[in-house]
């Protein structure tokens, strides 16, 4: 069975997408739709822009969407998925690549999310950390232990778990998580704490858009990050997209549950290789490759 898997946020590099719209007709039209809907160049800033300004969150969130969903559409009668998941963000590329959602309600929403989540990381100074080198629920145990906010927020794959809260709550538990025998507890370059409680005013902003926006059952089911399996009923579909802004992505778990169900090989759609290199910590020996026109 054929995994199809999308990234997220970080998966971002200047001149992306830019071979696909030199490919295809069906790419430029895509890539000047988003211009209007989005109410300005982002082909330009994808095509030519530096690494600073592909940083944005704004525009680094729409961008790989576009990358992702883009390439999936021109691989036409060639995806032929079984399954699907995305990492955070590439949830949505995942939903509008399998039928759940049309191109333009698909980026009107990831746009809406990159914004709502600009203004909540505005609203306390906040951030991320990258524990390698220590079990799952020790992380977890430790976190719990550290006062003010900060809770297990990527769950990428074993040995790699990312922590979100507050500033000093997430390098108060870098120096403890060090102390208990991480092999790095390392604050990343990120813009605020995703996917933890300080996104509870992006989560409810989103959520009024999302009710609004018509979800179809997709082709296949789509293995949502808040609960780590196959979802196909649309209502389920909107509630889980809702809850991820606050919720953790169990990616771990959602490539172990992919395999158990039957996935053989699993196909990355979108900029980079970075899932692949995360499901071969979960299973070495499992087939994958990158999507290519």
């Amino acid at each position: 069975m054929k995994a199809y898997v999308f990234p997220g946020q970080g998966a971002q590099f200047s001149g992306m997408g830019k071979d696909l719209y030199e490919h295809a007709d069906e790419a430029k039209n895509l890539f000047s739709k988003a211009n209007d809907i989005l109410g300005f160049d982002i082909s330009k800033t994808m095509f030519e822009g530096s690494a600073e300004e592909l940083k944005q969150t704004n525009v680094t969130q729409p961008a790989i969407f576009l990358h992702s969903v883009i390439l999936a559409k021109l691989l036409g009668d060639d995806f032929k998925a079984d399954m699907a998941a995305g990492h955070s963000l590439g949830e949505f590329s995942a939903l509008v690549a399998c039928g759940a959602m049309n191109f333009k309600d698909g980026l009107k929403l990831v746009s809406q999310r990159a914004n709502a989540m600009q203004k909540a990381c505005e609203k306390e100074p906040s951030t991320m950390a990258a524990v390698l080198g220590m079990e799952d629920e020790r992380v977890e145990a430790i976190c719990q232990n550290i006062p003010g906010v900060v809770v297990p927020a990527n769950y990428n794959c074993p040995g790699q778990l990312v922590i979100s809260g507050t500033v000093e709550a997430v390098e108060k538990a870098c120096e403890v998580l060090k102390e208990a025998g991480a092999k790095r507890a390392l604050v990343l370059p990120v813009g605020g704490a995703f996917h933890s409680p300080l996104m509870e005013p992006a989560r409810a902003e989103l959520e009024e858009a999302i009710k609004q926006t018509e979800i179809k059952a997709p082709i296949c089911p789509v293995y949502q990050n808040v609960v780590a399996a196959g979802v196909t009923d649309p209502a389920e579909i909107k509630t889980n997209l809702v809850a991820q802004l606050t919720a953790p992505v169990r990616w771990t778990q959602t490539m172990q549950q992919m395999i158990a169900d039957g996935a053989s090989k699993m196909i990355e759609v979108g900029p980079g290789k970075v899932l692949q290199g995360l499901v071969k910590k979960v299973d070495r020996h499992f087939e994958t490759e990158s999507a290519s026109i």
